[in-house]
């Protein structure tokens, strides 16, 4: 499933992609079971299917399947609807899809390319940070450029959601654990970044995390490796490697990340970018008012923002 969170006459919803058009899954698996004379379906379907996507991946495979068969009713029957079930994307702003991770932790240096072109050597364990949730933004929206810096760059990345709360997994259970995969862009302001050892400062300015467009689930996308990732500024190629050349594999950092803490669902983990970041350019290649940033990664999808003066 592509699922997806997005916003409609003011309220925020999650859904499921079918054929360009959102089943809102809530509302669908409401009106499944008000058809099958469940007294309080809406309660009952606030519990096992709530309209935010955290609380919805908390349900687990039980939510999970019971979505599945909620997409299969509406499909097959024609209504009418108590509730708007089914939005075109031109009706509604599409939102990240994680919009309130407990946890959002990325991991640097692990493209082999982009280690290389930093000058350094190989890591022997993930180097990892921290972005918040004040970092996210959604496929629609602009990226703000806050004039406190003047090396705003770009960092593609695949991201995986985690499914179920972890800890002490192996890698070979690991995948079991995803929920999914989204896109996300590791927006950075190098300068501030670089002011000291740690990297925090440039990394969590507002905005600076654009995500999605959806959460592929781990039932779509089995296998993570094998992805070419993508992206261009204003239509011209800046970076280009596949996720075959991770350092850490997303089993590696599921596993190494469960055995220093446990992780819940809707945790999102960034895995890193490849080479040809605009700071390690000759000559450096930073972002500016009207960029264009498209990132595409095979079987998710693209995610394109436009950077804005704020």
């Amino acid at each position: 499933m592509k699922l997806i969170s997005f916003r409609y006459e003011g309220n925020t919803r999650i859904g499921c992609v079918v054929d360009d058009k959102i089943i809102d899954l809530n509302y669908a698996y409401q009106t499944m079971l008000a058809s099958q004379g469940v007294i309080r379906a809406k309660q009952v379907a606030e519990a096992f299917i709530p309209a935010d996507m955290v609380g919805f991946l908390q349900g687990g495979e039980q939510s999970i399947n019971l979505a599945k068969e909620a997409i299969d009713y509406f499909l097959q029957n024609d209504g009418p609807f108590t509730y708007k079930v089914v939005h075109q994307m031109s009706d509604v702003k599409v939102m990240a899809p994680i919009l309130n991770p407990g946890k959002m932790i990325c991991v640097g240096h692990n493209y082999r390319e982009h280690i290389m072109e930093m000058g350094r050597e190989l890591p022997a364990f993930p180097v990892l940070f921290a972005k918040y949730g004040n970092t996210i933004i959604g496929p629609q929206d602009a990226i703000p450029f806050f004039q406190i810096s003047e090396q705003l760059d770009y960092e593609a990345e695949l991201a995986f959601v985690i499914g179920k709360r972890t800890r002490n997994i192996t890698q070979a259970d690991a995948l079991n654990h995803v929920a999914g995969y989204t896109i996300v862009n590791d927006v950075s302001y190098r300068d501030l970044q670089r002011r000291t050892p740690q990297w925090l400062q440039g990394k969590t300015v507002e905005g600076s995390a654009p995500m999605g467009p959806w959460l592929v689930t781990g039932d779509e996308l089995k296998d993570p490796s094998g992805l070419e990732v993508v992206l261009t500024v204003n239509g011209e190629e800046r970076q280009r490697s596949n996720t075959k050349n991770l350092v850490f594999t997303v089993p590696y950092l599921v596993e190494f990340l469960s055995n220093l803490m446990t992780l819940e669902p809707g945790d999102v983990i960034l895995t890193g970018t490849p080479g040809g970041v605009g700071v390690a350019r000759e000559p450096q290649m930073f972002l500016k008012d009207g960029d264009v940033v498209r990132i595409e990664i095979d079987r998710i999808g693209v995610l394109e923002n436009q950077v804005i003066n704020a």
